[in-house]
Parts: structure tokens; sequence; C-alpha cells
């Protein structure tokens, strides 16, 4: 019995003896030599691992930024929106390379659809997931391309930048975005955009994506865009183009200022923190236009003292000798 017991655990430790060299060599043969610069980059990555970047994970990001550095010499099409300009320009001098600067960008909410603006027709009683109710139906108020307010983005967030407004059933962002694009890819409506916070923080877009034509959008929602082309014509710089009766306004060529906001006639486009417009004042009711005062032409020499003088004089003369001024 003894013996079978040694004879066995002999086996065991030979087999497993013989299994650790096989392992052995086998990783010695295909080991992979990591470059000591991973380490270093993503020690000043934010380890957030949010994906926003496009890459699985910071660890896979800094991988790619070194592969990327030794094979193209740059870091073009490679950007962390977490740690932002100033950690990519850390990643820049651990690598040697000159890192571009982008502008910040920020998600906006392209959806106005709010409880006053769109009105419900049907109450939803159902799971709280906006996938699960974009998959049953249109949407309380009738419009299939509205905020469905169940807060998938406020779930995929990990920054809390993003919360429910209860008032208005739309999603509101602040200061806290990252631009990681979690809530984008969250959003089965396609309502929110990654786009330019802009000088100042300012920005303008259009609050809607609506693509249906103006009287069934206006049917469903009060400040739909309708397509009406009002503000692609008053744009002097080509940043608003017209798809599918639907305003679009590029962040890349609006130079914000605000003419398209002013023809808007259902206020689809928005602006964020821009002062308030001065109101203009009221015409008192049946006043007439005042007609501008036409201007008196003015000589090239004014007349002096020393001219009228002189001409008074000739007059005088001249009424003396002419044969008319004698006795009759």
């Amino acid at each position: 019995m003894d013996n079978i017991i040694i004879i066995a655990v002999a086996a065991l430790g030979g087999l497993g003896l013989v299994a650790a060299v096989v392992l052995y060599f086998i990783a010695s043969k295909f080991k992979v030599i990591e470059d000591p610069k991973i380490d270093e980059v993503e020690e000043a990555l934010p380890a957030a691992n949010c994906g926003g970047c496009g890459s699985p994970g910071c660890r896979a990001f800094a991988e790619a930024t070194v592969v990327s550095a030794k094979e193209k010499k740059s870091l073009d099409g490679l950007f962390c929106p977490v740690g932002g300009n100033d950690v990519m320009q850390i990643v820049g001098s651990i690598l040697n390379l000159e890192v571009t600067t982008q502008a910040p960008l920020i998600a906006v909410i392209r959806c106005n659809g709010s409880h006053a603006n769109t009105p419900a027709k049907v109450k939803y009683e159902g799971a709280s997931s906006c996938a699960f109710a974009h998959a049953l139906f249109a949407g309380e108020g009738g419009c299939q391309y509205s905020c469905l307010s169940e807060g998938d983005c406020v779930d995929a967030c990990d920054f809390d930048a993003i919360h429910m407004n209860p008032e208005t059933g739309l999603p509101v962002v602040n200061d806290k975005c990252t631009a990681c694009g979690a809530c984008v890819e969250a959003c089965p409506r396609d309502i929110i955009e990654l786009r330019k916070k802009g000088p100042k923080d300012r920005r303008i877009f259009v609050s809607c994506i609506n693509q249906e034509k103006g009287g069934p959008a206006k049917k469903n929602c009060a400040v739909a865009c309708i397509g009406c082309s009002k503000c692609e014509k008053e744009c002097k710089f080509d940043a608003i183009t017209i798809t599918n009766f639907l305003a679009y306004i590029d962040f890349e060529k609006c130079t914000l200022c605000r003419k398209c906001v002013e023809v808007c006639p259902t206020n689809a486009i928005h602006e964020i923190n821009f002062k308030p417009r001065k109101p203009r004042p009221e015409k008192a009711p049946g006043a007439v236009p005042r007609k501008p005062v036409p201007k008196v032409a003015q000589p090239d020499k004014p007349v002096t003292m020393e001219t009228e003088t002189e001409t008074a004089v000739a007059e005088k003369v001249e009424k003396k000798e002419s044969p008319d001024n004698g006795k009759a």
C-alpha cells in the first residue's frame, strides 16, 4: 500500500517537472519584451479606462502611443479626452514627440422635447431603459427622434457629468464632462453629440434631430426644426446645411455671430453661455416712421465776411451807374 502511494506521488511529481520544463522553454521561445516606456505612459494616464480614446483601456492606449511613436514618429489620431492636453503633453515628452493641442470637447443634448414642448400622448410603463423603450415605441410625445428620458446616458457616465432634469425630462450636462463619449454610445436615439466647448464656453447648435417634414415635426414638438432654410440663408460662413428637413451647424465653421438664432422661427437653435440680448424698443401702435432728413450740400469754401462786404459794395456801384436809376 505504501509503495503504491510512493509510486503515485513520484509519477505526479515527475509529470509536473516535465510540464514545468516544457512551459519554461515555450515561454523563453515566445516571450515578448515590452518597451519600458509603455509603463511610463500608462502611469501618466488618468487610469479611467473609459474607452473614450478608442482603446479598450489605458494600458492598450499606452501601447498604441508607443507603437505609433516608433512606426509613424507622431501621435496623430491618438488623444486621451479625460486627461486632455496636459496629459498628452506629458505623454509626448516621454516619447520625445510634439503633440498638437486640441480644442476641448463637451457633450451637448440635441433635443429640446421637454414635457412642455412635447406633451405626452401615451404613458410608458416598462423597463427603465432607453434601449428597451426605443425598441417598443416612438415615445410618449410621438416624436420618434426625441429623448426617451430613461437615463441610459446617466448610467453610462463614470464622471457624474450628466443627470436627468425631472421638470423637463431631458438630460443636463455639467462641467465635469470629459468628452469620453460613453453617453453618446449609450443613447439609442443619437441625440447626444460631442462638440467644441467654444471660446468662453460659448456654443451654438441646433437642438433637434427630427428629420420629418415641418408639419409632422411641429405637430409632435413645438420647438422642432422644420427645415425652413432661414438660418442657412442668414449664415455668411457656410456653417449651416439642411439635410432631410433638418439644419446642422458645423462647429468648425461657426463664428458664433448668433444671427441664425434670431431668424429661427421655432427657437430650435440654442445659444449657450452668451450674454442676454438687449430688448429692442417697441414701436407705439399707429406710429409713423420718421423719414431721414436730407443733408444740405455745403460749399467747398466758406463765405467770409470780407467776401460779403466786397459783394455788397459792387452791387451799390452797379445801381448808381445804371441808367434806369436816373430821373424819369
